[in-house]
């Protein structure tokens, strides 16, 4: 299984992106997807995660200004990002459960910056 994201980019404060992670090589849809980040010097700390039957849960420092949605046909996950912080800046992973077994994408760099 593979995950590609995409969608990453330099962006100005209140500005938006949306990123993209196409999975790829599994028959069977994730039961649950998601998205990390990390910053310089910081942890990797969860965005957003969204379950095979759309249930949503997101981080405080996001929630009203982030949206994470799937394209189970397309197997693809989304996060829409809205009002756009320096401090969102990071590279953001995407992920996947299939049957108990964890993927990762190869990361995305989102830079907030005017």
């Amino acid at each position: 299984v593979q995950l590609q994201a995409s969608g990453g980019g330099l962006v100005q404060p209140g500005g938006s992106l949306r990123l993209s992670c196409a999975a790829s090589g599994s028959t069977f849809l994730p039961n649950h997807m998601g998205w990390y980040r990390q910053a310089p010097g910081k942890q990797r700390e969860l965005v957003a995660g969204i379950s095979s039957g759309g249930s949503t849960n997101y981080a405080d420092s996001v929630k009203g200004r982030v949206t994470i949605f799937r394209d189970n046909d397309r197997m693809t996950l989304y996060l829409q990002m809205d009002v756009l912080k320096p401090e969102d800046t990071a590279v953001y992973y995407c992920y996947a459960h299939i049957f108990g077994v964890e993927y990762w994408g190869q990361g995305t760099q989102v830079t907030v910056s005017s």
